[in-house]
C-alpha cells in the first residue's frame, strides 16, 4: 500500500479507512513514510493515517473545467 500511496504525493485524495467514523478522510497527501502517511485537509490541518488501516485511495474527481466534483461517499 505504501508504493500506491506515494504516487498520490501532493494529490488531493479519498482515503477510504476501516476505522475513520465516515469511512473516509479527504484531502491532499502531503508524505508517505514509515508505514503511515500524512495528509493535509481544506482547513490546513494535517492528518496521520496509518496505512494498515488504508483500504483504498482515489483521487478526487474533477469535472472537465479542473473544478471538483460533488462526491457521495460510500
Amino acid at each position: 500500500m505504501e508504493a500506491l500511496a506515494k504516487q498520490f504525493i501532493g494529490k488531493e485524495c479519498i482515503i477510504y479507512t476501516i476505522t475513520s467514523n465516515d469511512g473516509s478522510v479527504q484531502g491532499t497527501i502531503r508524505e508517505v513514510s514509515g508505514g503511515g502517511m500524512l495528509i493535509e485537509d481544506a482547513r490546513g490541518q494535517m492528518q496521520a493515517v496509518n496505512l494498515e488501516y488504508v483500504t483504498r485511495i482515489r483521487e478526487y474527481p474533477r469535472n472537465k473545467k479542473g473544478k471538483k466534483e460533488t462526491v457521495i461517499l460510500d
